[in-house]
């Protein structure tokens, strides 16, 4: 089999601007994680608080490539609690100049897969793996912006990878950051993600009332990971594609970090139980062997051994997965029919539970469209909408 390499880029037409961002799955060790070269400074926050979204920690980031920075904006690198007291690490961000009244509108991003290790964080890379000129693109259009790292990387902590719950919340607790950190932050906001980011903005959006202090107007997911269980059916098949195959491998060390209950040798075997470590990895080091690695891996290495094996697996994803429950805002939903790391029928199904539990879901299924390639081009005319109160298209009905 052959790893590929996959970043997927939405340009998104903002005003006076464009930027373009890694959205989903990558190999993040092909993207550059790599510490600030400059040390930052710590920034003193009048009120950090105590709970879910207080801040721990907020410094500088004064390494940001010159593409993020020349339009001007506020920028900071945060811990913060979220669920269960956890710590958290991401990036957040304000124009300069004078706030609107309310205060900044706010867009809360979810990044795609950069891998299952405190290291893969991207608040830890110069470029924040691509989300620095996102950012940027989004302060130049008025929007404040937080950026999660997810529970588990850039921080201490277990990386619990595919959980869109718990990044979910991650996503809502990061708002609450940055309206700790910077004032004149409204709380009116838009969550925005892809891939994994997808399924935790979706996830985000059915736990609003999480935090009924801020006001969600709606999330948009691009090719979300909305429920990943099909990948257990497909590894006993042994067909599992070439970019499923070492996301399954994530998948079952993450979980086994976070659960004694979950076995590694239940899950692996032939060339994927040999070079285990090397398909762990993330840093710019491991790309390589984590690359070749990737190429080793047999059809059916990540086959469970026995089927009580198979059904736990498939339960934790399943608890994973949304929908759970209704939405609390309007959605709108971006995938294409082509995708080869999140089969379009698990995305499909998601939508059809969706729209039975009655949400309100802008549905985008593009033809001939892969997972890196999906047309985003819509995007920030639907969140405007949002903010504006514009009408729904809701093609549940």
């Amino acid at each position: 089999m052959k790893f590929v390499v996959l970043i997927v880029v939405a340009v998104l037409t903002l005003t006076g601007c464009a930027s373009a961002v890694s959205l989903a799955f990558t190999a993040p060790g092909l993207v550059g994680v790599a510490l600030l070269p400059e040390e930052p400074e710590v920034i003193e926050v009048a009120d950090a608080g105590t709970g879910p979204g207080s801040v721990i920690y907020a410094e500088t980031l004064p390494n940001l490539p010159i593409t993020a920075t020349r339009g001007g904006m506020n920028s900071a690198r945060v811990v913060y609690r979220s669920v269960d007291d956890s710590e958290v690490s991401g990036t957040v961000f304000t124009p300069r100049g004078d706030a609107p009244e309310g205060g900044w509108p706010v867009i809360s991003f979810g990044h795609g897969t950069t891998g299952i290790l405190p290291a893969c964080g991207p608040s830890l890379s110069r470029t924040l793996l691509g989300t620095a000129d996102l950012a940027a693109g989004f302060t130049s259009a008025g929007y404040a912006v937080a950026v999660t790292d997810y529970e588990g990387l850039g921080h201490e902590g277990v990386h619990r990878y595919l959980d869109n719950e718990r990044a979910g919340y991650n996503v809502i607790d990061a708002v609450r950051a940055l309206r700790t950190t910077f004032p004149d932050v409204s709380n009116r906001w838009v969550a925005f993600g892809g891939s994994q980011g997808g399924g935790a903005t979706w996830a985000a959006n059915e736990l609003a009332g999480y935090a009924p202090e801020l006001d969600l107007l709606g999330s948009v997911s691009l090719a979300p990971g909305a429920n990943m269980a099909g990948l257990v059916d497909k590894s006993i098949a042994g067909t599992l594609t070439a970019d499923q195959a070492p996301l399954v491998q994530w998948v079952i060390e993450s979980l086994a970090r976070a659960n004694p209950e979950i076995d590694r040798d239940d899950y692996r075997s032939g060339s994927a139980a040999a070079d285990w470590d090397a398909l762990t990895g993330c840093t710019p080091a491991d790309a390589s062997a984590r690359g070749e690695a990737a190429q080793r891996i047999g059809p059916t290495d990540f086959a469970p051994r026995t089927p009580e094996a198979a059904d736990r697996l498939r339960a934790r994803l399943d608890e994973f997965s949304v929908p759970k429950e209704k939405a609390s805002a309007p959605m709108m939903v971006v995938y294409g029919d082509a995708d080869t790391y999140i089969d379009v029928a698990w995305t499909d199904e998601a939508l059809v539970k969706a729209c039975g539990l009655g949400d309100v879901i802008t549905i985008d299924r593009q033809p001939g469209k892969g997972h890196g390639d999906v047309d985003g081009d819509a995007v920030n005319q639907w969140i405007g909408e949002r903010f504006a109160g514009d009408p729904v298209v809701d093609d549940c009905n």
